[in-house]
């Protein structure tokens, strides 16, 4: 795992000399990545800190992971602000966001050979059953946690991404039958995720949430097509959200939302499940499949 991450810093090192080749060689580049910042200055500190840090960290140089990893958070925070404050420099802000998403679990494989995602999964967010009294208050917790988690992530946050879009110059106008695409998949991708939480609370007697999951392995309903269909349910969700708003940095926001959780908390939470159920579980998840509905077999039960 090491060597993938050198090899992220290899493609982060070429490809920030490549940007700054071209910002010096003036032209769309400079104005799009940069707007009016003054690109001598910015390369004074940006090629020993980005380029060179990362150009010894792909030679295996660790110390230097940890100067490329945070100044390049740095530097995409900043330009998310600048671009927000003066409405330019659009694609930097977005260049170095992706930058910063590659560089932070690169630095965490020079330096510990993995990515240390149990982290995201301790505090309140740690695996525990549920120990809610009975059906009703499983059932009213579920929804207060879909209520807010969708207002959340398909309201809040597609809204602000929305409004960064269009502030940094990067929005594009979608047909209006597309928009109706999106309204109805948002509906039938709505619709399951209600039909799975109530599933997974009423037959498993827990919620979506991790601190107070189901006690019963959860194998009926949306879950005999596919192991996990809350999750199928809400990358359509926001991808759909995006459609409606003609926003394809909101659809990129499901879609890296989806790789995040397929990555970093998915293993976890099967690990979770295959510790408490055993065979049960190994059995279904050898029957199902993860995130491509098909035919439920009579394998898939416990």
């Amino acid at each position: 795992m090491r060597r993938l991450g050198r090899a992220i810093f290899c493609v982060l090192a070429l490809g920030g000399a490549l940007w700054w080749a071209l910002v010096f060689a003036g032209g769309w580049v400079r104005s799009a990545t940069l707007g009016e910042l003054p690109p001598g200055p910015v390369a004074a500190l940006d090629l020993p800190l980005f380029v060179l840090a990362s150009a010894l960290a792909a030679a295996g140089v660790r110390w230097a992971a940890a100067v490329a990893a945070p100044w390049t958070a740095f530097v995409a925070v900043g330009m998310a602000v600048y671009a927000s404050v003066t409405g330019l420099a659009g694609w930097g802000a977005v260049a170095m966001i992706c930058a910063a998403a590659c560089v932070i679990p690169a630095a965490f494989l020079v330096w510990m050979g993995r990515v240390p995602t149990e982290w995201l999964l301790r505090g309140p967010f740690r695996f525990r059953s549920s120990r809610l009294p009975g059906t009703a208050a499983v059932l009213g917790s579920t929804l207060a946690q879909l209520v807010v988690f969708w207002g959340l992530f398909l309201g809040v946050l597609p809204w602000i991404i929305l409004w960064c879009e269009v502030r940094w110059g990067l929005h594009v106008d979608a047909p209006g039958w597309l928009r109706f695409l999106g309204a109805a998949v948002f509906l039938a991708a709505s619709a399951l995720g209600v039909w799975s939480a109530v599933t997974m609370s009423v037959a498993g007697h827990g919620t979506p949430l991790p601190q107070s999951m189901a006690r019963e392995l959860v194998v009926t309903g949306p879950y005999r097509w596919v192991r996990n269909p809350m999750a199928v349910a809400g990358v359509a969700q926001g991808a759909a959200v995006g459609i409606m708003l003609g926003s394809w940095m909101t659809v990129a926001y499901a879609v890296c939302g989806a790789l995040l959780w397929n990555a970093a908390i998915r293993p976890h939470e099967e690990a979770d499940l295959s510790e408490r159920f055993g065979e049960s579980f190994e059995r279904y998840r050898r029957s199902v499949a993860c995130w491509w509905p098909r035919r439920p077999s009579d394998r898939s039960q416990p």
